[in-house]
């Protein structure tokens, strides 16, 4: 009975390596934060259809086993980000998806304020040994050329000045095409947030798997 016992634990124990071996999420669970404004928060969706929300969806169907939390706030600028920053990201925290400035351009903020803000929130999150994910954004076209041009410069430096991994804009394959906006024409609906995820789910992926190594 013993002996029968001791192959069943071995058993056991071997399927779990396997397993993990397969999927290396199985053996701990990786953790996600979105930290960002109104287009992380999920701006007038139902919560199963927020950006965070899909995303977790998309990477359990791919046999991942992760968390990702929504930590964002409608309204908020990189000030505000950087602000609540400690709080709203928790230390078990492995990769935090860096989505924020949309606010300050459409307030006309500084960009300089806003290059700053963000090189201070990304430092602060290596420091704590988490892995940035910085999503890009771009000024809108009424700010004029000048302030686009200072704007738009912001993230590509700062994803090259931390070595951190860069999607160049959040928005991509959604921005200017009303069948995926709200009525508004700034945020996404809900199969807008869809495009968003299934065009960064690779990039996520990666990050993870070398995040694991």
């Amino acid at each position: 009975m013993n002996r029968l016992k001791l192959l069943a634990e071995k058993i056991i124990v071997i399927g779990a390596i396997l397993l993990a071996a397969v999927n290396p999420g199985y053996a701990e669970m990786f953790r996600i934060v979105g930290f960002g404004d109104s287009l992380m928060a999920g701006y007038q969706l139902d919560m199963a259809d927020g950006f965070t929300e899909r995303l977790e969806r998309a990477l359990r169907e791919r046999g991942i086993d992760v968390t990702v939390t929504n930590a964002g706030v409608s309204g908020d600028t990189t000030t505000g980000g950087l602000q609540r920053l400690d709080w709203s990201v928790p230390d078990d925290t492995d990769l935090v998806i860096v989505e924020l400035g949309a606010n300050d351009a459409l307030r006309g903020l500084s960009p300089e304020t806003t290059a700053e803000n963000l090189d201070r929130i990304i430092s602060r999150l290596k420091e704590r040994g988490m892995t940035v994910l910085l999503a890009g954004m771009l000024a809108p076209p009424n700010m004029g050329r000048e302030y686009e041009s200072r704007f738009n410069a912001i993230f590509p430096s700062l994803a090259e000045k931390h070595r951190v991994a860069f999607y160049p804009f959040f928005l991509e394959g959604v921005a200017a095409n009303p069948a995926l906006l709200l009525a508004d024409g700034m945020h996404p609906n809900a199969d807008g947030v869809q495009v968003m995820v299934e065009r960064v789910v690779p990039l996520i992926e990666t990050m993870m798997r070398e995040a694991k190594q």
